[in-house]
């Protein structure tokens, strides 16, 4: 069962109070030299990122000025962070890497003997991706980008140059249109996976992500997390419903569809025949946290292929395909399939807002919705930070770019504080040696 969190109701008193505040601000500020910030927009540029003249602890103590000042600093900087932007900026990528920082990323030992992988299935918004890249990126962390293969031609340009610009970064070898609920999402990590696993980084785990996802944790506290997993994988896992068995128990086809993702897997009648080797079925989530042992067990086992080629013809089989494989037994990382389910919210993978358990396990979003899932605002930057998943998921700076904002500034400040206390333990450690 999945951990509650209590209701913070105060939290929705605070957003009326921002809200209140904010047309107040909105007369005051506008008027008033002090704290103003321009509204005239240069060119997308590294410091863009960083334009919001806002105090991020007052907004994750929910102070409500602090927050109507955010409000109306995003009413008046907000504007369209567009693709070709990224494909100049990386057209000189000495230039990009020094403004960017990426050459100013400094790892811990413990760091270096950890290196991770990261496959990202994306499909727009090339700066949300790079932002994502740089809050994750150490010289010796690997990441293989997927893009979609019916992606914009600006957006496709924009991966494609700026994996050029790091070495550490590849273009998947091969690449899906990818459809709504059908294999093809599956294949996309898959292709992925299998590019990582060639290449000379001999990452530990993998982690799969979309383009708005963000981290919440630094890398050294990803790696000190991984570690004590013990080779251990991490993802949902849990007895299907019986809604959720109509899935995978009826053959699907992919068709053309009324809704926004043109294609998807329709059900067409037929039941299916059961999955293959017995093999016991358990849904969960698209993402995960594995292992290199499991990847590469996984790869090679003709039961989890012969039941990859079974899962073709089903809904959303990325939604029950690793939390299945996880459960055999004998896979590295195996979890037993007598143990409970491990819901998302028991998982540290990706805390997702639903609307639905919107104030029941969770306080409302303050952001907006999409699909159901809450596209965050800057009043969910202490649930997220405090709650101890490991990455979050949806963010848009069209949305809210503030919370994005404060996320990265957060990174940014433990990043500094880790480095100063290893160099300090350092520096001691070679006084207590030389005395």
């Amino acid at each position: 069962m999945a951990r509650c969190l209590k209701v913070n109701w105060s939290g929705l008193s605070w957003l009326l109070s921002v809200l209140a505040l904010s047309l107040v601000l909105l007369v005051s500020l506008r008027s008033s030299t002090v704290d103003q910030v321009s509204t005239t927009h240069a060119p997308l540029d590294p410091h863009t990122f960083h334009r919001f003249n806002v105090d991020c602890s007052a907004i994750y103590d929910m102070d409500p000025v602090e927050a109507g000042r955010a409000l109306v600093q995003k009413k008046q900087l907000m504007e369209e962070e567009l693709d070709e932007g990224l494909t100049n900026f990386t057209s000189n990528c000495d230039v990009f890497l020094k403004s960017r920082g990426y050459n100013d990323v400094c790892v811990t030992q413990q760091e270096k003997h950890f290196p991770l992988a990261y496959s990202l299935v994306v499909h727009k918004d090339a700066w949300m991706v790079e932002r994502l890249i740089k809050a994750l990126y150490t010289p010796n962390n690997i990441f293989c980008i997927h893009y979609d293969e019916k992606s914009s031609e600006k957006f496709r340009s924009a991966m494609e140059s700026l994996a050029q610009c790091l070495p550490n970064v590849m273009i998947a070898s091969k690449r899906e249109t990818v459809f709504y609920a059908t294999i093809t999402r599956l294949k996309a990590d898959l292709h992925c996976m299998s590019d990582l696993l060639k290449s000379e980084v001999k990452w530990k785990y993998i982690i799969n992500l979309c383009g708005q996802d963000f981290p919440l944790r630094t890398n050294i506290e990803l790696v000190i997390e991984l570690s004590n997993l013990k080779g251990g994988n991490m993802l949902e896992t849990c007895k299907p419903t019986a809604s959720k068995s109509q899935r995978f128990k009826y053959h699907h086809e992919i068709q053309d569809s009324n809704d926004e993702f043109i294609k998807t897997a329709i059900r067409t009648g037929p039941e299916k025949k059961p999955p293959p080797h017995d093999i016991e079925m358990f849904t969960g989530s698209a993402y995960f946290v594995l292992s290199r042992e499991f990847v590469e067990y996984m790869q090679s086992s003709d039961v989890v292929n012969d039941f990859l080629a079974w899962s073709e013809d089903t809904y959303s089989p990325d939604e029950h395909f690793w939390a299945t494989i996880v459960r055999l037994p004998g896979v590295p990382g195996e979890v037993p399939r007598s143990q409970p389910d491990i819901t998302d919210l028991m998982s540290k993978t990706r805390l997702v807002k639903w609307s639905y358990l919107e104030g029941s396990l969770y306080p409302p979003c303050t952001g907006d919705h999409r699909h159901s899932v809450c596209v965050y605002g800057m009043g969910e930057l202490r649930w997220l930070l405090n709650y101890g998943h490991w990455f979050a998921n949806k963010f848009d700076p069209k949305i809210d770019p503030v919370i994005i904002h404060c996320l990265e500034e957060n990174l940014q400040k433990k990043q500094k504080l880790t480095l100063k206390m290893f160099v300090s333990r350092h520096v001691a450690l070679k006084q207590r040696l030389s005395s």
